[in-house]
């Protein structure tokens, strides 16, 4: 058997969506036949202590201590972005325009012009054959992924209703400390681009229909929170009195939703909901039946079929069978999958498409269509909720 051609990776980051990069890096080759071998070439962080212990514990083959290197470097052939949102387009600007290929973690930017920016390279390294993906990994939940399938083979019918909601609580406790993520000037937005940009993206690919207006609501429940404490995941615990700084985010974004002129919806996310740790929902009402999906129970889709069963409800479709996207590759059916997997089969599309040399989904260019919708959401919450159009393509 022929091995496989090596695709080099350099990551810059290595926190959260390091460690799952890092993990899906190296898993997805040992489950999924790919036309190259991802190889963990080397990470980059600023903290020289930090980042050689990452790299020691997630299996990098070498550190740099600035992104800039790693681009420099002629033996990494894809860049792969896991830093905050203010670095994205510089990063993928430069990595694009020096022939790497990208992967860029969500939300695309911090503003629709950078995301213009970096999509407009993009689209010109795209015919050069350098090729860019935006990291929305909820796309590869096999249950959603199974939705899609199931809207185009038409067994809703017409969309009428889309409902989502991202619910999650971590930062209730009103001391919980200031992070970047609390920072508008590192992180663009607060509940709305972390999370809110998760159910825009998956609502959209679903139903392949696109936001065009919005009327929006946003609160920043708590202004000020210690600037320091200890950090325990995503937040952590400070002290209650010490020094604080302020929060320059929402903590929760309201917004319904105009797809076009054939379907309304309604979107949530906060970090405020306690009880609800990753409870990021869908839901579809057609014509003909209706889905609804919740990742805190991710391997299980909610079907109802108007014509087949009109006095009984939704059904529950275990998405464990070898007939399920993704599903071969893994257990026998019945034994579910977690959240890393969404990100193994991240770098399995991307992958494949690079192999098969053809542009990766969710391309820059979807990614600059979400960011849109962020920008119409803040700018209605910023105008007393007044209906705002997202900006269209340039003809």
């Amino acid at each position: 058997m022929t091995q496989a051609r090596p695709l080099r990776v350099g990551m810059v980051g290595y926190a959260f969506m390091g460690a799952a990069h890092s993990h899906a890096w190296r898993t997805a080759p040992r489950f999924f036949d790919l036309p190259r071998t991802p190889e963990l070439t080397a990470v980059a962080g600023r903290n020289p202590e930090g980042v050689k212990a990452a790299a020691d514990k997630y299996g990098w083959a070498s550190t740099e201590t600035d992104w800039r290197r790693l681009i420099e470097r002629d033996d990494i052939d894809l860049i792969d972005i896991c830093t905050p949102g203010n670095t994205h387009a510089e990063i993928a600007i430069a990595a694009l325009e020096a022939g790497k290929h990208v992967l860029c973690e969500k939300p695309l930017a911090n503003s629709v012009e950078e995301a213009a920016k970096m999509t407009a390279v993009a689209q010109a390294a795209a015919e050069r054959g350098v090729l860019s993906m935006c990291g929305f990994s909820y796309r590869r939940t096999p249950a959603l992924a199974l939705a899609k399938r199931m809207v185009e083979e038409g067994r809703l019918g017409e969309i009428r209703h889309v409902r989502a909601q991202y619910l999650q609580d971590w930062l209730s406790d009103a001391n919980a400390p200031l992070t970047w993520r609390l920072d508008k000037s590192k992180s663009g937005s607060g509940s709305l681009g972390d999370i809110g940009a998760h159910s825009i993206d998956a609502a959209q690919w679903i139903t392949g229909l696109s936001i065009t207006g919005v009327s929006a609501l946003m609160e920043t429940f708590v202004k000020e929170r210690p600037v320091g404490g200890d950090f325990v995941g995503l937040g952590g615990h400070g002290g209650s009195d010490g020094p604080r700084g302020p929060v320059t985010v929402d903590d929760a974004a309201l917004f319904t939703a105009r797809f076009g002129t054939s379907a309304v919806g309604i979107f949530e996310a906060t970090r405020f909901a306690l009880g609800r740790k990753n409870a990021m929902r869908l839901e579809l009402n057609g014509t003909k039946g209706s889905l609804a999906f919740d990742f805190e129970d991710m391997n299980s889709l909610q079907f109802y079929d108007s014509a087949l069963e009109p006095d009984a409800g939704f059904r529950k479709i275990m998405v464990t069978e070898p007939s399920h996207p993704y599903a071969a590759n893994w257990w026998p059916t019945g034994h579910g999958l977690g959240y890393e997997h969404g990100f193994t089969h991240q770098v399995v599309d991307l992958v494949n498409a690079i192999g098969a040399g053809e542009q990766p989904t969710p391309s820059f260019a979807d990614a600059l269509q979400v960011q849109k919708v962020l920008a119409a959401v803040e700018a209605s919450a910023d105008n007393d909720s007044r209906w705002e159009n997202v900006e269209k393509e340039a003809s």
